[in-house]
């Protein structure tokens, strides 16, 4: 529940279909564009190019789900002319206090039969399409937009960090045990004049816990650092990262894993050390006797034990690395994306009403903005690769009539004016592009990305001059071209099934006659990076229309790295925590051998002594080392 800042939010009459023209703005862009000054409520804004009062200023605090709006307008839903297809809304709703989504997903499967009672069904749809089509409801909660599945990435993170702790724990347990056998002696004299084991016991637990809060008070300082930097770095795919902070559940956590590690790993060396065996102890210390197998067990176990949780790590890792590199090789349905500036433009029916204007005016941007020097080609789509947006009906093809029946499967549609598809790099694969006069005679054309031809011909070239319909009523359209697949959703999804019109249909092609007004640009060039090249472009749109503002503006790459973000955040932090871990694991293994070393000095003196050569006595410990390295690694790689 958001309150506004300044003025009020949207009332019933603001959402009727004929209601006031207001809108609500950010206070991000009452700053920016107002100076905060709180006469910003009453003034007008041109949206679209008509007049809109400014009503209200939302909260700083306001986030609109992952989406941050400068302009935010009534929906102002006119149920007159919404058909029984035309639902392409998402709903957001509170529940009621003991209300849960199962319930609320049963009412909203009761209410969707009624759907096709109350709507007309758009032409070429039959009632038995949808009762076939088997509607569901998708009730959920908010955090699974809000959030995403970035879920799934933070799990594996902690998981990760849970092994650099097991590891880290391990070598404070061994560091632990080397303490308690130099002490061996000492406690033992202790419990044999009548020390209590429990309070033995406490004393070594409680070094154990001092230790562990302390690691945990330093880890949770260097974490905080560690957000400071993560919020500063911006990372793509973090939604609200504005809101990550160490609150009292966090440090509650912490606290609590800290204490667990103290107790677990502190208690090692009480159950092997703290327990009246005076006898064996004082026995071994008076005869200077090297250490048997039998104490030398649970620190080589973990040792092993960290060498394995490593050999984990780099293993994920290294398939992380291999994954990323196999992502980059796929052809992403683009080429070069650091010479591709993309923005996006659109023609309001209030600035040019009439449909072919809109699209001949789209026709003339693309040819200035060509003629920018240094420009090589711009083509238009309603979306560009990866850009976020998606528009997906069904088709009916030709010579498969048991689509005629039911509603096929929905597929990726864009609509597009001339030279995209050369523009980005995508190669056609069989057939042609399509033209301007294509689009201005809403010519019965389409093409169809290569999964979607195999899918029904097998090879592209069969699918040239193969038929497709937007519904069963509408009339044939022809294929003329198959164009390599894009991966519209990101690098990391596969490719949809698509295909491409011609940004202004006929009411014979579609039902109803449209031109897409709103339209991203592509433009290929040398000169990105070059001063004064961005001026040039927004001039050039400008000479045609000044009140066509430029929004979105960003270069291919930009778009790319944003879809690989998640993945490369994942690969740097399981690189980092391998890379840790091994650290540990070495110092761990380090650790052991200079301890038996120096418990053995005796032993080594003897042996050097009588004669045994330096190398014999060297191998001695490294083979040593080496034996616990590769039970280590056998381990972990078997895990």
């Amino acid at each position: 529940e958001a309150r506004p800042a300044l003025g009020r939010l949207f009332t019933k009459e603001d959402d009727l279909p004929k209601g006031p023209s207001v809108v609500l703005i950010s206070h991000r862009y009452w700053q920016r564009a107002f100076g905060g000054n709180p006469s910003a409520v009453g003034q007008s804004l041109m949206v679209n190019g008509t007049p809109q009062e400014v009503v209200g200023v939302l909260p700083e605090q306001f986030r609109f789900l992952t989406a941050n709006p400068l302009v935010i307008l009534p929906m102002q839903l006119n149920r007159a002319t919404i058909h029984a297809a035309g639902f392409n809304f998402q709903g957001l709703a509170r529940l009621k206090p003991g209300a849960t989504i199962e319930q609320a997903n049963a009412d909203v499967a009761r209410l969707l039969p009624s759907l096709t009672d109350r709507f007309p069904l758009p032409p070429g749809f039959t009632k038995k399409m949808f009762d076939d089509a088997r509607f569901g409801s998708l009730v959920r909660p908010l955090d699974v937009d809000v959030v995403g599945d970035i879920g799934a990435m933070l799990w594996l993170l902690l998981g990760t960090v849970g092994l650099v702790l097991l590891v880290a724990c391990a070598n404070v347990a061994n560091l632990f045990l080397v303490r308690a056998e130099a002490r061996q002696q000492e406690l033992a004299i202790r419990l044999a004049l009548g020390a209590e084991a429990r309070r033995v016991a406490w004393e070594l637990m409680s070094e154990s816990l001092i230790v562990a809060l302390v690691g945990g008070a330093v880890g949770a300082a260097l974490a905080y650092g560690g957000i400071q930097l993560l919020v500063y770095l911006q990372p793509a795919q973090l939604p609200r990262l504005n809101e990550i902070a160490l609150d009292p559940i966090v440090l509650l956590f912490t606290l609590a894993i800290s204490a667990g590690a103290g107790l677990v790993f502190g208690a090692i060396p009480i159950v092997k050390y703290a327990r009246p065996q005076m006898a064996a102890a004082l026995k071994d210390s008076a005869r200077g006797s090297s250490e048997g197998r039998e104490r030398h067990r649970a620190r080589n176990t973990l040792v092993v034990a960290q060498v394995a949780l490593a050999a984990v790590l780099l293993v994920a890792s290294g398939l992380m690395v291999r994954t990323f590199l196999a992502i980059r090789d796929v052809p992403p349905g683009f080429q070069n994306p650091e010479a591709v500036l993309t923005l996006r433009l659109t023609i309001p029916s209030a600035v040019v009403a009439d449909r072919d204007q809109v699209a001949r005016l789209h026709e003339e941007i693309a040819h200035r903005l060509e003629a920018v020097g240094g420009v090589e080609k711009v083509g238009v789509a309603s979306s560009i690769t990866m850009d976020g947006n998606s528009n997906n009906d069904p088709i009916w093809v030709e010579d498969f009539p048991e689509a005629d029946a039911s509603i096929p499967a929905l597929r990726r549609m864009k609509y597009l004016g001339a030279h995209y598809f050369e523009t980005m790099g995508n190669p056609l694969i069989a057939g042609r592009d399509f033209t301007w006069a294509d689009v201005h005679n809403a010519a019965p054309v389409a093409i169809l990305s290569e999964n979607l031809a195999r899918e029904y011909w097998g090879e592209p070239a069969r699918a040239i001059g193969k038929r497709v319909r937007r519904t069963s009523k509408t009339e044939w359209i022809e294929i003329v071209g198959v164009v390599g697949n894009e991966r519209q959703d990101g690098a990391t999804k596969p490719a949809p099934p698509t295909i491409y019109w011609p940004m202004k249909t006929s009411a014979a092609a579609a039902g109803v006659p449209f031109v897409q007004r709103s339209m991203g640009y592509a433009i290929r060039s040398s000169r990105l990076q070059s001063p004064g090249f961005m001026a040039e472009i927004q001039q050039a749109v400008w000479s045609v229309n000044p009140n066509l503002p430029l929004a979105r503006v960003r270069t291919l790459q930009q778009i790319y790295n944003q879809s690989m973000a998640q993945t490369q955040f994942v690969l740097v932090i399981l690189g980092i925590a391998a890379s840790v871990t091994l650290l540990l694991g070495l110092v761990g293994i380090y650790g052991v051998i200079a301890y038996i070393v120096s418990q053995r000095r005796r032993e080594v003196g003897i042996r050097i002594a009588l004669g045994a050569p330096s190398g014999e006595v060297q191998r001695m410990f490294v083979s040593r080392g080496l034996m616990l390295t590769g039970v280590g690694l056998v381990v972990g790689l078997v895990a």
